[in-house]
């Protein structure tokens, strides 16, 4: 099993001067320590206008920082919209990522998932599914030594050579964002490794990684020349701390994080208010001094706790043939000190347990090759991406027209 962290960079407010410098600069810290202790992945999101949520529209310049301040740590974009970027920049950008990282960067694709950020590009909810397949088709035969052209219904390209290259031949780890469980079998389907959200019991993490790896065992649908990249990487809140009860105090950011999704995520095609007419801080105040059984229990999920807590955890994720864990620490107003403590923590007491398992790489060579036959599990039982721990709110008020 790798690990990697997992960053959206967030800013609760309120605001002060100086707030998203210590934001940068303590997420670059925090990926230098992860590097000498030896994680293996860090992944950085693009998203656009999401205020508090997160404040991290340029994903490229801060793994290009972190490149050169990490030695090991692979670095990946988790993910780029390939909906609000041209596929002649997000080749570039990959390539340079490559080049400056030597031959560590992860290609993360994904298409955003909401107005709010779509629509300033030009993109809507009902094509985006279109502009991103197109993207695809578009930015593969960029890598290549050759030039190379497109005309599409989205993009236009006359014949071009993109330059850089990319050092990892033909291309970087291809990756696609998974926030709706049915994209698993997607990601699955077209040869991407796999980047979700925590399952919420161990038999729905048993249904989707069988799902994953049937449809691209089975039913692989590529949609470009590319090298597929069998992976299956979850994202679950993180803090490690000596006691379950220290690790639930300093993890407030957790919930926080659950919040804000929940909040926003029942509007209309996750549209987001006006700017500056929702303090999404306040909010969650708010409903945890109304709420404070609820927020109890959300701390209780996740890989929240003491080592021995989180040990416990890890065997049911590597009992469901789980490739990657990413650790989603920086959240919130939880603190870079913090932070650091619970990676050197898990890094020094559970991490190294799990890192090598001979058993996993050889299931999943099984699995590949075709001498390992899959079930064919029906998901519908497993469509809950919260659990029984999750939170629930009401959604944003009137949102901007």
């Amino acid at each position: 099993m790798k690990f990697g962290i997992f960053y959206e960079l967030q800013l609760p407010r309120p605001w002060v001067a100086g707030d998203e410098l210590a934001l940068y600069q303590n997420a670059l810290s925090q990926m230098e320590l992860a590097d000498r202790l030896g994680y293996d992945h860090a992944w950085v999101v693009e998203h656009h206008f999401l205020e508090e949520y997160s404040h991290s529209p340029s994903p490229e310049s801060f793994l290009a920082a972190a490149s050169q301040r990490t030695k090991n740590i692979r670095l990946g974009h988790g993910i780029l919209q390939l909906t609000t970027n041209h596929p002649a920049r997000v080749a570039e950008r990959v390539a340079v990522l490559d080049l400056l990282s030597n031959g560590r960067c992860e290609f993360g694709m994904g298409e955003s998932a909401s107005i709010t950020e779509l629509t300033p590009f030009g993109r809507d909810m009902e094509t985006k599914k279109e502009v991103f397949e197109e993207a695809v088709q578009a930015i593969f035969p960029m890598f290549k030594d050759a030039g190379s052209e497109h005309h599409g219904k989205y993009f236009d390209i006359p014949l071009r050579n993109v330059v850089p290259k990319p050092v990892q031949k033909p291309h970087p780890p291809l990756w696609m964002a998974c926030s709706q469980l049915p994209t698993i079998e997607r990601a699955g389907r077209h040869g991407f490794g796999a980047l979700g959200f925590q399952f919420v019991s161990a038999d729905a993490a048993h249904a989707w990684v069988h799902a994953y790896y049937n449809a691209m065992t089975k039913r692989l649908h590529k949609l470009a020349d590319y090298q597929i990249n069998p992976n299956m990487a979850l994202v679950s809140f993180f803090m490690c701390a000596r006691t379950d009860e220290e690790a639930r105090a300093r993890a407030d950011g957790a919930t926080f994080f659950q919040f804000a999704l929940r909040f926003y995520g029942a509007s209309q095609n996750r549209q987001r208010p006006a700017p500056y007419t929702v303090n999404m801080w306040d909010e969650y105040v708010k409903w945890k001094r109304d709420n404070p059984e609820a927020q109890e229990a959300a701390l209780r999920g996740g890989l929240i706790g003491s080592p021995e807590t989180i040990r416990r955890k890890l065997k049911r994720f590597q009992s469901s043939h789980i490739d990657q864990v990413i650790l989603l620490n920086q959240a919130g107003k939880n603190s870079h000190e913090h932070i650091c403590e619970s990676l050197e923590l898990f890094g020094r007491e559970v991490m190294p347990e799990f890192q090598n398992d001979p058993a996993q790489a050889e299931w999943k060579r099984g699995v590949m090759s075709g001498e390992i036959k899959l079930e064919e599990i029906d998901t519908e039982a497993f469509t809950d991406r919260y659990g029984k721990l999750a939170i629930n709110v009401a959604p944003a008020k009137a949102a901007a027209g």
